[in-house]
């Protein structure tokens, strides 16, 4: 059985206190209301993420970082006549009630559906909650009998602050409520200095269910009328979230337009261009990539491409883009789950162009095709033998003892961490570190047998080490083993950047959720992960630019279960409360966000406040998709700029599509 109280306990802690909520009274309610009462059953499980839940009739349970925020800014004291408008499941109503219970205050809630207000009362009676009254009715023009309210606040967003509100605020009260659009939101708050005199303060940008009421919004969609204002008028400043995307967006030529990777020549200075995608099987994320990465390559002198793949697998490839011989042991590249996250016609016809583009260039001015991953052990074994039989055979016969502690784990390495419980993984451990290490010591007699050899092989020995520690460490769980993994995946990056020059560029191809800045995501904020963007922005600073990818919908090819069948499966429409959403509404179909403050410094400041964001990997689950795929991100904070495309396609891949050689070495991470 969950145990809902600790759960709430880490919400307050990680979630709330972290966003820098320091009112006692607030953090103190939140830990004592139990917010999966307030929830269905099914709900339960997940009333503890920082994530906006349905409680029925298209209403929802705000996030509790938000609520948490609302209630601190209204200074919500233990004496005070409290207010709430659209009292939904209750929730809201017993924070506030847990708060005025402590002194002299009531807590007045107004629900306009019925069903939901009997629900709310009833959950607030049960917990004992006697200083809350719930009435069904229109929170918009307030609950005069029991005006004046020290605290008004309002948990849906109205068009603008209604006058009744307005008029039954004490002297000194402060009301916050959610203005703007029906879908976009300003959180403002008013506090009464007098009669006639209001201050008014805007904060930051929200998404709540809209306001209906005569005050309100109608039923329909539109004003109520006694609550209508003009629209934007032309050459107005854009009032909206998508009005404001619309007027910044620089449209996206077809992908076989030059325009379309001149674009991205701002970004050719730098050292490092990471470039994201929403999803692992969607073929204009892989051919946007192509486009930017070849006007990279051609006009601005990048030669390393690092991607999100196996070194072995990627090092076969790049044998054939830069025109090297192939090893004695090389198998066909990319034969393991998800095959068609390589093997797609994009990513060949973009591989078949660097293999052209080479031909008759100098080694050393070729551009190579690199992997960042700790995938496939058994491989980078192979690799690591072949080359020492070549350069140094009383070496090789070394580290064949070495590595033979792992030899039952090659074909299945996440066995290897069910028996590294044992504590006799403590032998491979040291045995791959000085394999590791041999290796290195030996660079400079190495290198001069061939530095391309040395360099694969070297990363070889390194991606051992880091595998045996990472399928014994992701058997203990938390963020240790997804740390590991990009960790590795930065120093091999690096360990790249080092080994071509002080001039070297990269361009990396990986998931948005390893090239944006996961300090700005739930990964950093409140899952302690790091990843690739966070790395490259503390190593390199302004020298990487980091490029997310987006969709609204479309179809993406994508598996059920890990190791499963690969399906072309149809993406949902993105959510209303997303970055997706507001992009869609925007309304063109592709275009470019260039989300620096010195390109759109008021976008930024306005897209700055989290949201959730669409992660889809190597699984889909549409069917449960807020809970497997959404995340609350700080866009602006995750990215430079944003490549948006609004409909998609899945990649085709290229068969045989499917080999079934045991689990695949990422597992349990389906990005």
């Amino acid at each position: 059985m969950a145990n809902f109280n600790r759960q709430r306990q880490r919400m307050v802690d990680v979630q709330i206190a972290r966003r820098g909520i320091r009112a006692e009274p607030v953090l103190n309610a939140m830990r004592a209301v139990p917010r999966e009462h307030f929830v269905s059953p099914e709900m339960a499980e997940f009333a503890y993420e920082d994530s906006p839940l349905p409680v029925g009739e298209e209403q929802t349970i705000s996030q509790p970082s938000l609520v948490a925020a609302m209630i601190e800014a209204a200074e919500v004291g233990a004496d005070d006549r409290v207010l709430e408008v659209g009292a939904g499941s209750g929730y809201v109503a017993a924070l506030l009630g847990n708060i005025v219970q402590q002194g002299n205050g009531r807590v007045f809630a107004v629900e306009r559906l019925a069903g939901l207000a009997q629900s709310a009362r009833r959950r607030l009676q049960d917990l004992g909650f006697d200083t809350v009254t719930v009435r069904t009715g229109d929170g918009t023009e307030g609950w005069p009998e029991e005006a004046p309210f020290d605290v008004i606040l309002v948990s849906a967003g109205g068009p603008e602050v209604p006058k009744a509100l307005m008029d039954q605020l004490a002297i000194g009260g402060r009301m916050v409520i959610p203005v703007g659009t029906r879908r976009d939101q300003t959180l403002v708050k008013v506090v009464r200095h007098s009669e006639t005199e209001f201050e008014r303060e805007e904060r930051e940008r929200v998404s709540f269910v809209p306001l209906i009421g005569a005050q309100g919004w109608a039923e329909d969609g539109s004003r109520s009328a006694s609550n209508h204002s003009p629209g934007r008028r032309p050459g107005e400043v854009p009032a909206t979230l998508p009005e404001m995307i619309a007027d910044a967006a620089e449209l996206l030529p077809d992908f076989d337009d030059p325009a379309f990777g001149r674009l991205f020549d701002r970004w050719g200075g730098r050292r490092v261009v990471l470039l994201g995608e929403a999803s692992h099987g969607t073929a204009e994320f892989f051919r946007a990539r192509a486009a930017i990465t070849k006007r990279l390559i051609e006009e601005h002198g990048f030669t390393i491409v690092a991607v999100e793949a196996d070194w072995p697998d990627a090092a076969a490839v790049d044998r054939y883009v830069r025109h090297r011989p192939a090893t004695r042991t090389e198998d066909p590249p990319f034969q393991r789950f998800p095959t068609w996250m390589w093997r797609n016609t994009d990513v060949a016809a973009f591989l078949d162009w660097l293999h052209d583009r080479n031909r008759d260039r100098p080694p050393e001015s070729r551009a190579g095709f690199y992997g960042l991953d700790m995938y496939n052990m058994s491989g980078s074994i192979a690799a690591v033998l072949d080359y020492l039989d070549r350069v140094d055979p009383e070496a090789a016969a070394v580290a064949r003892e070495r590595y033979g502690c792992l030899t039952p784990w090659q074909r299945d390495p996440a066995t290897y961490g069910r028996a590294a419980l044992s504590g006799g993984f403590r032998k491979c451990e040291t045995a791959v570190i000085e394999q590791c290490r041999a290796l290195l010591e030996k660079r400079l007699d190495y290198t001069g047998e061939d530095g391309d050899r040395f360099l694969d092989a070297a990363q070889n020995a390194r991606l051992i080490a880091s595998a045996e520690r990472y399928y014994r460490i992701m058997y203990y769980g938390g963020a240790e083993s997804w740390n590991l993994r990009d960790t590795h995946m930065f120093e091999t990056l690096a360990n790249l950047l080092e080994a071509k020059g002080p001039d070297a560029k990269a361009v990396v191809w990986a998931h948005n959720s390893h090239i944006g800045d996961a300090r700005q995501t739930d990964m950093g904020i409140t899952r302690d992960e790091l990843n690739i963007g966070q790395l490259c922005r503390e190593r390199f600073g302004d020298e990487a630019a980091l490029i997310g990818f987006g969709t609204h919908t479309g179809t993406v090819a994508a598996a059920t279960d890990w190791d499963g069948d690969m399906e072309v499966k149809r993406v949902r429409p993105s959510r209303s409360d997303s970055y997706e959403r507001l992009c869609h509404d925007a309304g063109p179909d592709r275009f470019l966000l260039d989300l620096r403050a010195e390109r759109n410094e008021a976008l930024r400041r306005a897209l700055l406040t989290p949201r959730l964001e669409r992660f889809i990997g190597v699984i889909y689950r549409p069917e449960t998709e807020l809970w497997s795929h959404y995340s609350e991100a700080s866009l602006p904070g995750q990215f430079d700029a944003f490549v948006w495309f609004d409909e998609t396609t899945a990649v085709t891949p290229l068969g045989p599509e499917y080999v079934r050689e045991g689990m695949p070495d990422t597992y349990p991470f389906g990005v």
